[in-house]
């Protein structure tokens, strides 16, 4: 069977306004694959959009509180930016106090704290709500919020509990884009190809990353509330292309796919018989509850080592452009603007480690020894660049790189390919109103951990930075044991299918195998 599309009962789906007005122009529906190409696309710009909001607080903080202490406790992330216009030299009360970094930091754990607690709501409502229209008001939030935290430029508004409070509801809406589009895109792709493919979309959080801090330093010249407000305007922006094209499965606008794209290549010894994208009879199915969703083998597991693994990475996200401007290279210190660019390098590292531990374990077939292996590779890693990172900028550069791929590479993977697996699991018999919910577990657990890791860095960096790269490596070791049960029982699935297959009397998988 072809890459067809055969319309199902108006009852039982309704095309997006954009589908249709495509269709209507082309003047013939869409083909399978094209589905499939418009959901990685718009999935990525929607996600790397909430990425691009979420980073723009990072430059903006050196605007307002420029003229902080570095030996403050809380002095992370804020002071990567591409300039300091003199305009903006005095800072932002209450920010530019002595206290001015503590309640940035403040703001900042209030955010991802809120973040981490509205992922468990999101993924619920995920699986019970259209998807569309909950990543549509998700979006159109997060650019309300982040826009009213700009206003507060040309409104003189100078209470801390303003800032506080918008933080927080931006917070609540930004938890809803993770669940979203992982669900989505699981929709859409079997297991058997799932993890490259989510190994290069998942680079929307490094270009997001990039955009954010490109056009917040860009617009600071201009006054710091139009770092707010443009990249608001943009996450509406996209949130509208959603509403308007984003398919969130086949069944919604009655796509056939091929064989081999509904049913996931079945391996000797698997035992699992249910597609991973199921017809249009399991719309009546009962949602997983949140409960239940935690009872799923593998889901705890991970969501746990994802807790250690997130804090790793987001102490990364936050603090490394400090730490580099504040660690001699050649015995020489780098500017800010220099050491906010060169901090890029582990993002960059990180796009190749999240499609490298995509590709293998797809070849593998074997998500936590992946996973674990490469936690297990952070360690070294994490050594090496704090012991040898300042001998000169090419090995810096080289060590960032390395530590990006093993670090972001088992983050990417639990992220995106884990848990779409996860919430397609064959304990759940076909039923997919699992995914959302088994996302949001995962990374609502893993945010915790993110949240964790630079509030604690925070301290320990004001003592001693070795002391910092000491709990991030014992955090590397933890979310590798953690998944030992897991490589355990994968190792001992290949050991016994090598058995069977190199025997003299290897024989077929049986078809009914359960």
């Amino acid at each position: 069977m072809g890459s067809t599309f055969e319309p199902l009962p108006a009852t039982n789906y309704r095309k997006p306004l954009g589908i249709r007005l495509i269709e209507h122009i082309k003047q013939k529906t869409l083909s399978y694959k094209t589905y499939q190409a418009i959901v990685l696309i718009v999935t990525f710009c929607a996600y790397a959009s909430y990425h691009a909001t979420r980073k723009t607080t990072s430059v903006v903080k050196s605007a307002l509180d420029p003229e902080s202490d570095v030996s403050l406790k809380f002095s992370p992330w804020w002071r990567k930016n591409l300039g300091r216009p003199g305009s903006l030299g005095s800072g932002w009360a209450p920010f530019n106090r002595s206290d001015g970094t503590s309640l940035l930091g403040e703001i900042d754990v209030a955010f991802l704290g809120v973040y981490s607690f509205g992922m468990y709501f999101s993924g619920h409502l995920g699986d019970r709500l259209n998807l569309r229209i909950l990543l549509t008001v998700g979006m159109v939030g997060t650019g309300l919020f982040t826009a009213m935290y700009g206003v507060g430029y040309w409104a003189n508004i100078h209470m801390f509990s303003y800032f506080l409070i918008d933080q927080m509801l931006a917070g609540l809406f930004q938890s809803t884009g993770w669940p979203s589009v992982v669900a989505v895109v699981g929709n859409w792709f079997g297991k058997g190809n799932r993890g490259l493919i989510m190994g290069i979309w998942n680079a929307h959080t490094s270009v997001g990353n990039i955009v954010g801090s490109l056009v917040a330093s860009a617009l600071l010249a201009y006054g710091w509330g139009w770092s707010f407000v443009v990249p608001g305007l943009m996450i509406a922006f996209v949130g509208l292309v959603v509403f308007l094209i984003l398919p969130v499965s086949p069944e919604s606008v009655g796509a056939v796919a091929e064989e081999d794209q509904v049913h996931s290549p079945r391996k000797y010894g698997e035992g699992v018989t249910e597609p991973l994208l199921q017809s249009d009879t399991e719309d009546h199915k009962k949602a997983v509850g949140f409960i239940e969703a935690w009872k799923i083998p593998g889901v705890a597991p991970f969501a746990l080592c994802l807790f250690f693994a997130k804090l790793v990475a987001y102490t990364f996200l936050y603090w490394l452009p400090f730490y580099i401007s504040h660690t001699a290279i050649e015995g020489k210190y780098l500017s800010n603007a220099t050491s906010g660019n060169l901090s890029t390098i582990f993002d960059v590292g990180g796009v190749v480690g999240g499609i490298l531990a995509g590709h293998i374990s797809d070849h593998l077939d074997a998500r936590a020894i992946t996973a674990a292996s490469f936690m297990y590779c952070a360690i070294p890693a994490l050594f090496f660049y704090r012991s040898y990172g300042s001998v000169s900028l090419p090995v810096n550069i080289l060590l960032m790189f390395i530590t990006g791929i093993f670090v972001n590479g088992p983050y990417a993977l639990i992220t995106t390919a884990v848990s779409a697996d996860l919430g397609t699991h064959s304990s759940l018999k076909g039923n997919s109103k699992a995914l959302a919910t088994v996302t949001a577990i995962i990374d609502g657990t893993g945010s915790v951990g993110a949240a964790i890791g630079p509030l604690l860095t925070g301290y320990i960096s004001a003592k001693s930075w070795s002391a910092v790269f000491t709990m991030l490596m014992a955090s590397a070791l933890v979310a590798g044991l953690l998944l030992t049960r897991l490589v355990v029982a994968e190792v001992a699935a290949k050991i016994a299918e090598a058995s069977r297959q190199g025997g003299p009397t290897s024989v077929s998988p049986p078809q009914n195998e359960v």
